[in-house]
Protein backbone atom coordinates (compact mmCIF):
# COMPACT_ATOMS: atom_id res chain seq x y z
CA UNK A 1 0.00 0.00 0.00
CA UNK A 2 1.53 3.21 -0.89
CA UNK A 3 0.51 7.11 -0.52
CA UNK A 4 0.97 10.51 -1.81
CA UNK A 5 0.42 13.59 -0.87
CA UNK A 6 -0.08 16.77 -2.38
CA UNK A 7 -0.69 19.48 0.68
CA UNK A 8 -3.25 18.37 3.32
CA UNK A 9 -4.64 15.48 0.64
CA UNK A 10 -3.34 12.10 0.97
CA UNK A 11 -3.89 10.17 -2.82
CA UNK A 12 -3.52 5.93 -2.03
CA UNK A 13 -2.11 4.69 -5.35
CA UNK A 14 -0.94 0.98 -6.71
CA UNK A 15 1.40 -0.40 -9.14
CA UNK A 16 1.14 -3.92 -11.23
CA UNK A 17 3.78 -4.80 -13.82
CA UNK A 18 6.48 -3.57 -15.68
CA UNK A 19 7.48 -1.64 -18.79
CA UNK A 20 6.50 1.87 -20.06
CA UNK A 21 4.29 3.41 -17.52
CA UNK A 22 -0.10 3.53 -17.78
CA UNK A 23 -1.97 5.84 -15.66
CA UNK A 24 -5.18 4.67 -15.04
CA UNK A 25 -7.77 7.23 -13.83
CA UNK A 26 -11.27 6.06 -12.58
CA UNK A 27 -14.50 7.65 -12.41
CA UNK A 28 -17.13 8.81 -9.97
CA UNK A 29 -17.18 7.12 -6.83
CA UNK A 30 -14.48 4.88 -8.41
CA UNK A 31 -10.81 3.99 -7.83
CA UNK A 32 -8.14 1.18 -7.64
CA UNK A 33 -10.60 -1.45 -7.69
CA UNK A 34 -11.86 -0.13 -10.83
CA UNK A 35 -9.63 -1.24 -13.03
CA UNK A 36 -9.12 -5.08 -11.71
CA UNK A 37 -9.47 -7.07 -14.47
CA UNK A 38 -7.57 -4.10 -17.05
CA UNK A 39 -5.03 -4.83 -14.75
CA UNK A 40 -4.55 -8.41 -15.11
CA UNK A 41 -4.91 -7.95 -18.94
CA UNK A 42 -2.57 -4.91 -19.77
CA UNK A 43 0.03 -5.52 -16.82
CA UNK A 44 1.81 -8.12 -18.99
CA UNK A 45 2.50 -5.21 -21.22
CA UNK A 46 3.04 -2.41 -19.31
CA UNK A 47 3.50 -0.88 -15.72
CA UNK A 48 -0.03 0.07 -14.89
CA UNK A 49 -0.54 2.54 -12.19
CA UNK A 50 -3.79 3.19 -10.62
CA UNK A 51 -5.11 5.39 -7.45
CA UNK A 52 -7.85 6.53 -5.99
CA UNK A 53 -9.09 10.00 -6.50
CA UNK A 54 -9.80 12.59 -4.13
CA UNK A 55 -13.15 11.87 -2.30
CA UNK A 56 -13.14 8.02 -2.71
CA UNK A 57 -11.33 4.66 -1.67
CA UNK A 58 -8.91 5.08 0.88
CA UNK A 59 -7.53 8.83 -0.54
CA UNK A 60 -8.73 11.97 1.62
CA UNK A 61 -11.87 12.50 1.53
CA UNK A 62 -12.63 16.50 2.95
CA UNK A 63 -15.59 18.13 3.17
CA UNK A 64 -14.64 21.18 0.86
CA UNK A 65 -14.93 22.35 -2.59
CA UNK A 66 -12.88 19.92 -5.19
CA UNK A 67 -12.34 20.59 -8.43
CA UNK A 68 -11.37 18.60 -11.48
CA UNK A 69 -7.93 20.87 -11.96
CA UNK A 70 -6.59 20.32 -8.34
CA UNK A 71 -7.40 16.23 -8.72
CA UNK A 72 -5.24 16.36 -12.11
CA UNK A 73 -2.82 18.00 -9.55
CA UNK A 74 -3.08 14.73 -7.81
CA UNK A 75 -2.77 12.48 -11.02
CA UNK A 76 0.57 13.78 -11.88
CA UNK A 77 1.53 13.72 -7.96
CA UNK A 78 1.13 9.42 -8.17
CA UNK A 79 3.60 9.67 -11.20
CA UNK A 80 5.75 11.78 -9.06
CA UNK A 81 5.53 9.08 -6.36
CA UNK A 82 5.76 6.47 -8.68
CA UNK A 83 9.13 8.08 -10.35
CA UNK A 84 7.82 8.19 -13.49
CA UNK A 85 8.14 11.79 -15.62
CA UNK A 86 5.66 10.58 -17.74
CA UNK A 87 2.90 7.79 -19.14
CA UNK A 88 0.38 6.81 -21.37
CA UNK A 89 -2.99 7.91 -19.71
CA UNK A 90 -6.29 6.26 -20.01
CA UNK A 91 -9.17 8.38 -18.40
CA UNK A 92 -12.54 7.11 -18.25
CA UNK A 93 -15.90 9.38 -17.42
CA UNK A 94 -14.56 12.01 -14.54
CA UNK A 95 -11.11 10.52 -15.09
CA UNK A 96 -11.41 11.63 -19.05
CA UNK A 97 -12.13 14.72 -17.87
CA UNK A 98 -9.43 14.42 -14.87
CA UNK A 99 -6.72 13.64 -17.72
CA UNK A 100 -8.02 16.31 -20.12
CA UNK A 101 -6.51 18.32 -17.22
CA UNK A 102 -3.92 16.65 -17.04
CA UNK A 103 -2.54 16.86 -20.45
CA UNK A 104 -3.65 20.94 -20.33
CA UNK A 105 -1.82 21.83 -17.23
CA UNK A 106 1.11 18.81 -17.32
CA UNK A 107 1.41 18.33 -20.99
CA UNK A 108 5.09 16.81 -20.84
CA UNK A 109 3.50 13.82 -18.20
CA UNK A 110 1.27 12.45 -20.75
CA UNK A 111 2.85 10.47 -23.83
CA UNK A 112 -0.97 9.02 -25.41
CA UNK A 113 -4.07 9.42 -24.30
CA UNK A 114 -7.43 7.73 -24.19
CA UNK A 115 -10.54 9.43 -22.82
CA UNK A 116 -13.43 6.87 -22.40
CA UNK A 117 -17.00 8.01 -22.06
CA UNK A 118 -16.22 11.50 -20.98
CA UNK A 119 -16.78 15.16 -22.27
CA UNK A 120 -15.37 18.53 -22.22
CA UNK A 121 -17.74 20.03 -20.12
CA UNK A 122 -19.29 24.09 -19.84
CA UNK A 123 -21.66 24.64 -22.45
CA UNK A 124 -20.06 22.66 -25.08
CA UNK A 125 -21.29 19.10 -22.70
CA UNK A 126 -24.36 17.24 -24.17
CA UNK A 127 -25.95 16.40 -20.35
CA UNK A 128 -28.08 13.24 -19.82
CA UNK A 129 -31.66 13.51 -19.33
CA UNK A 130 -31.83 15.19 -15.80
CA UNK A 131 -33.54 12.17 -14.50
CA UNK A 132 -30.75 9.98 -15.02
CA UNK A 133 -28.19 12.16 -12.85
CA UNK A 134 -31.07 12.25 -10.23
CA UNK A 135 -31.89 8.52 -10.09
CA UNK A 136 -27.66 8.48 -9.45
CA UNK A 137 -27.62 10.82 -6.59
CA UNK A 138 -31.24 9.64 -4.94
CA UNK A 139 -29.03 7.01 -2.58
CA UNK A 140 -31.47 7.88 0.67
CA UNK A 141 -32.38 5.06 2.65
CA UNK A 142 -30.95 2.63 0.49
CA UNK A 143 -28.44 0.08 1.63
CA UNK A 144 -24.84 -0.15 -0.05
CA UNK A 145 -26.23 -3.22 -2.72
CA UNK A 146 -29.51 -1.19 -3.33
CA UNK A 147 -27.53 1.77 -4.54
CA UNK A 148 -24.81 -0.59 -6.69
CA UNK A 149 -28.08 -2.15 -8.44
CA UNK A 150 -29.95 0.60 -9.04
CA UNK A 151 -26.79 2.74 -10.22
CA UNK A 152 -26.03 -0.50 -12.36
CA UNK A 153 -29.39 0.13 -14.44
CA UNK A 154 -27.75 3.92 -15.25
CA UNK A 155 -24.14 1.83 -16.26
CA UNK A 156 -25.21 -1.08 -18.37
CA UNK A 157 -27.72 -1.83 -20.52
CA UNK A 158 -30.72 -3.82 -19.52
CA UNK A 159 -29.51 -6.57 -21.76
CA UNK A 160 -26.52 -6.94 -20.55
CA UNK A 161 -27.66 -6.60 -16.75
CA UNK A 162 -30.16 -10.08 -17.58
CA UNK A 163 -27.34 -11.52 -19.69
CA UNK A 164 -25.99 -13.29 -16.11
CA UNK A 165 -22.16 -12.29 -17.16
CA UNK A 166 -19.74 -12.90 -14.88
CA UNK A 167 -17.94 -9.81 -15.69
CA UNK A 168 -20.90 -8.16 -14.12
CA UNK A 169 -21.06 -10.24 -11.57
CA UNK A 170 -17.32 -9.68 -10.63
CA UNK A 171 -18.09 -5.66 -10.95
CA UNK A 172 -20.61 -5.82 -8.35
CA UNK A 173 -18.25 -8.15 -6.02
CA UNK A 174 -15.96 -5.52 -6.19
CA UNK A 175 -18.11 -2.49 -5.57
CA UNK A 176 -19.41 -4.04 -2.41
CA UNK A 177 -15.55 -4.87 -0.71
CA UNK A 178 -14.34 -1.11 -1.87
CA UNK A 179 -14.09 1.09 0.85
CA UNK A 180 -17.32 3.23 1.23
CA UNK A 181 -17.99 6.92 -0.20
CA UNK A 182 -19.67 8.74 2.27
CA UNK A 183 -23.15 10.88 0.26
CA UNK A 184 -21.38 14.17 0.83
CA UNK A 185 -17.94 13.27 -1.33
CA UNK A 186 -20.00 11.78 -4.01
CA UNK A 187 -21.68 15.19 -3.97
CA UNK A 188 -18.78 16.96 -3.98
CA UNK A 189 -17.34 15.13 -7.14
CA UNK A 190 -20.28 15.73 -9.18
CA UNK A 191 -19.68 19.67 -7.74
CA UNK A 192 -16.47 19.47 -9.77
CA UNK A 193 -18.14 17.80 -12.86
CA UNK A 194 -20.46 20.27 -12.61
CA UNK A 195 -17.55 23.22 -12.69
CA UNK A 196 -15.57 21.43 -15.00
CA UNK A 197 -14.73 23.18 -18.34
CA UNK A 198 -11.90 22.90 -21.19
CA UNK A 199 -13.80 22.80 -24.44
CA UNK A 200 -11.99 26.77 -25.38
CA UNK A 201 -8.72 24.77 -24.12
CA UNK A 202 -8.78 21.31 -25.39
CA UNK A 203 -7.34 22.27 -28.76
CA UNK A 204 -3.74 22.37 -27.22
CA UNK A 205 -3.38 18.87 -26.26
CA UNK A 206 -0.93 17.84 -28.97
CA UNK A 207 -0.55 14.10 -28.51
CA UNK A 208 -1.90 11.69 -30.28
CA UNK A 209 -5.48 10.83 -28.65
CA UNK A 210 -8.38 8.22 -28.94
CA UNK A 211 -11.77 8.88 -28.08
CA UNK A 212 -13.97 6.12 -26.57
CA UNK A 213 -17.88 6.33 -26.84
CA UNK A 214 -20.81 4.06 -25.95
CA UNK A 215 -24.13 4.20 -28.33
CA UNK A 216 -26.12 3.79 -25.09
CA UNK A 217 -24.88 5.31 -22.84
CA UNK A 218 -27.25 6.96 -20.31
CA UNK A 219 -24.63 9.13 -18.69
CA UNK A 220 -22.28 10.43 -20.80
CA UNK A 221 -24.38 10.81 -24.53
CA UNK A 222 -21.93 9.76 -27.28
CA UNK A 223 -22.31 12.96 -29.00
CA UNK A 224 -19.83 14.01 -26.37
CA UNK A 225 -17.13 11.99 -27.75
CA UNK A 226 -17.50 12.95 -31.59
CA UNK A 227 -17.02 16.62 -29.93
CA UNK A 228 -14.06 15.88 -28.05
CA UNK A 229 -12.82 14.10 -31.72
CA UNK A 230 -13.27 17.24 -33.84
CA UNK A 231 -11.48 20.04 -31.27
CA UNK A 232 -8.72 17.78 -30.21
CA UNK A 233 -6.01 17.91 -33.22
CA UNK A 234 -5.31 14.51 -34.65
CA UNK A 235 -7.75 12.67 -32.07
CA UNK A 236 -9.63 9.54 -33.51
CA UNK A 237 -12.51 7.86 -32.24
CA UNK A 238 -13.87 4.18 -31.57
CA UNK A 239 -17.57 3.43 -31.02
CA UNK A 240 -18.91 0.58 -28.87
CA UNK A 241 -22.65 -0.26 -30.70
CA UNK A 242 -25.38 -1.12 -27.98
CA UNK A 243 -23.27 -0.59 -25.08
CA UNK A 244 -23.64 1.18 -22.37
CA UNK A 245 -21.65 3.76 -19.90
CA UNK A 246 -19.31 0.72 -18.46
CA UNK A 247 -17.78 -0.30 -22.31
CA UNK A 248 -14.78 -2.24 -19.89
CA UNK A 249 -17.54 -4.59 -19.01
CA UNK A 250 -19.75 -4.50 -21.45
CA UNK A 251 -17.41 -5.01 -24.52
CA UNK A 252 -14.57 -6.27 -22.44
CA UNK A 253 -11.87 -7.85 -24.83
CA UNK A 254 -12.67 -5.35 -27.65
CA UNK A 255 -12.50 -2.34 -25.39
CA UNK A 256 -8.82 -4.08 -23.57
CA UNK A 257 -7.37 -4.86 -26.99
CA UNK A 258 -8.33 -1.49 -28.82
CA UNK A 259 -6.86 0.71 -25.92
CA UNK A 260 -3.34 -1.85 -25.89
CA UNK A 261 -2.70 -1.41 -29.10
CA UNK A 262 -3.47 2.41 -29.19
CA UNK A 263 -1.00 2.84 -26.61
CA UNK A 264 1.66 0.12 -28.09
CA UNK A 265 1.60 1.60 -31.19
CA UNK A 266 3.99 4.40 -32.12
CA UNK A 267 2.00 6.42 -34.49
CA UNK A 268 -1.13 8.29 -34.99
CA UNK A 269 -3.73 5.99 -35.71
CA UNK A 270 -5.82 6.90 -38.72
CA UNK A 271 -9.26 5.99 -39.90
CA UNK A 272 -11.00 4.49 -36.56
CA UNK A 273 -13.93 7.34 -37.44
Amino acid sequence: MSWTSVGDIKIYWESYGHGEPLLLIAGVSGGTWTWEESIEVWSPHFRVIVFDNMGAGRSSKPHRPYTIEEMADHAAAVLDAAKETHGNVMGFSMGGMIAQELALKHPDRVKRLVLGCTHCGGSGRIPPPPENIQKFVDNAGLSPEEIIDKNLTLLVTPIFQRSGSDALKRYRDRQLRAPWQPNYALLRQLEAINGFDTCKRIGNIQVPTLILMAELDRLVPPENGRILADLIPGAVENFFAEAGHLIYLECAQDFHETVKQFFRSSHRLSGIR
